[in-house]
């Protein structure tokens, strides 16, 4: 199934002018550009992969559309961290058979993590023939070559090649948001936690020149973006092994330096190589958002171990505590899984334990899924999943107390958010700690930084009113 070709490290612009010549060729093409449907499953990186996608097909002459009836090409970019988000992606391209049948000239593309493994290639490739273009995540430079050789070859197209990838820069992107947005600066992981799929489908650590991160945030800033959140797999690892020798809190500084008005956000860091000195850091640039997204994913040293994290629970709690006291209002968010493969009551009494002692702001909680090619797949695994619901149940509802008395505390306090949106008769803000805060205003504060003051609290959701337009 593994192509054994050698990816190109580099951007073919060429087939951009191709495939323009393919939709114009055919009957009316000249009249009507095509249309591009494109879903994203799973993590921000994801979504940045399909920015870059979005990218080269305006550049090929597509529109979009939200319709998957209107498009002539419709594309899923997977998502392979659980069972379900590989089940939500089947279930979807199932119901696209229907439309193939009905409109035989439009593509149906599968690209991202899911399919980078072999066995889900396999499946595609022996279940879903309707399906003509499968790529994985180390070949989207090559989205135009392989997208012109689906359309005109009238075969069937499946690139996913082995090995850890390279970084191609120069990818042409259309953005989603007008004042928030995503910017890699390094892909791939090389922790291999026992349950997680992740480095093997978006292989090792590659870090992005600190200078193209630079050129790629200043662009940013000039066009207005309010909001600049860096992406990487584990952004606290960015630099290792690199020649520039600049590390994750000297890139932070450096992007803290741009001359602007705007936000520094990150996602994800591993405690393992979060240190004291990112946190003085932080504390030092005002410019970078007062909360830190840390998954500790268990309370128990010995699931720690089992799930191969690299720290202790005593380890993550201290490195909590200073950050607290350098950085004094910052947020902690994280992820936790439940019901991990021999996992005890005690074990999760730990989790609990350690929930309570941080004080997160919100969790994002998971029950183990198992990932086939991962050494936790292989585990026993005797608890009942009656009981690891019972206890996700239990666990959440301690969140919710936590994050409802965090809230509380809030009220009455005056803070700087960014207003992002429109809801039902209210606007939509953030503030630097990650903590949504609805409040009245006209449609034309979204987009800017505005002084809030907090008047009331509903678990994770404040209200307030807007003071003054910054």
């Amino acid at each position: 199934m593994k192509d054994t070709k050698a990816a190109p490290d580099i951007f073919d612009a060429g087939y951009i002018d191709r495939v323009r010549a393919f939709f114009a060729s055919r009957p009316g093409g000249d009249k009507k550009s095509p249309l591009a449907h494109v879903r994203t499953f799973g993590c921000q990186q994801n979504v940045s992969d399909s920015e870059r996608i979005k990218g080269m097909l305006a550049q090929m002459g597509f529109g979009f559309t939200e319709e998957p009836e209107q498009a002539d090409l419709i594309l899923f970019n997977t998502c392979a961290v659980r069972e379900h988000a590989e089940d939500r992606v089947f279930g979807n391209v199932g119901a696209l058979k229907g439309i193939k049948r009905r409109r035989p000239d439009v593509l149906i593309a599968l690209c991202g993590c899911m399919v980078q493994q072999e066995h889900v290639a396999q499946r595609i490739k022996e279940s879903y023939p309707f399906v003509g273009l499968v790529f994985g995540t180390h070949v989207l430079h090559r989205f135009p070559e392989l997208l012109y050789n689906a359309l005109a070859g009238q075969k069937r197209v499946f690139e996913i090649p082995e090995g850890d990838g390279s970084i191609v820069e120069d990818l042409p992107v259309r953005r989603d948001g007008k004042f928030k947005a995503w910017l890699s600066i390094m892909y791939g992981c090389d922790n291999f936690c026992s349950y997680c799929i992740v480095p093997y489908v978006r292989g090792r650590e590659r870090s992005r020149d600190p200078e193209r991160i630079l050129e790629e945030a200043r662009e940013l800033v000039r066009g207005g973006y309010k909001e600049i959140t860096l992406l990487g797999q584990n952004v606290n690892s960015y630099g290792k092994g690199q020649e520039h020798g600049v590390d994750f809190p000297e890139l932070l500084r450096m992007l803290n330096d741009i001359p602007g008005d705007f936000w520094i956000r990150f996602m994800t860091s591993h405690p393992k190589d979060a240190t004291r000195r990112l946190f003085d850091t932080i504390a030092e640039c005002e410019k970078v958002a007062r909360h830190f997204h840390l998954p500790f994913q268990s309370g128990s040293n010995r699931i720690l171990k089992a799930m191969n994290r690299g720290y202790t629970r005593e380890q993550y709690i201290e490195l909590v505590e200073y950050a607290k006291s350098v950085v004094p209002g910052i947020s902690f968010t994280s992820d936790v899984i439940v019901g991990f493969p021999g996992e005890t009551r005690e074990d999760f009494e730990q989790t609990l334990d350690l929930i309570r002692r941080v004080g997160f702001t919100s969790l994002f909680t998971f029950i183990y899924s198992p990932r086939k090619g991962t050494p936790a797949a292989g585990m026993e695994d005797p608890v009942p999943h009656k009981v690891k619901t019972e206890w996700f149940s239990e666990m959440t509802a301690l969140q919710e107390q936590i994050a409802a008395a965090h809230s509380a505390s809030m009220v009455g306090s005056v803070r700087r958010a960014l207003i992002e949106g429109e809801g039902e008769g209210y606007l939509e803000a953030r503030l630097s700690e990650n903590i949504v805060v609805r409040v009245e205003g006209e449609k034309s504060l979204i987009g800017k930084f505005a002084e809030v003051e907090i008047t009331g609290a509903r678990s994770r959701v404040l209200t307030g009113r807007v003071k003054n337009e910054l």
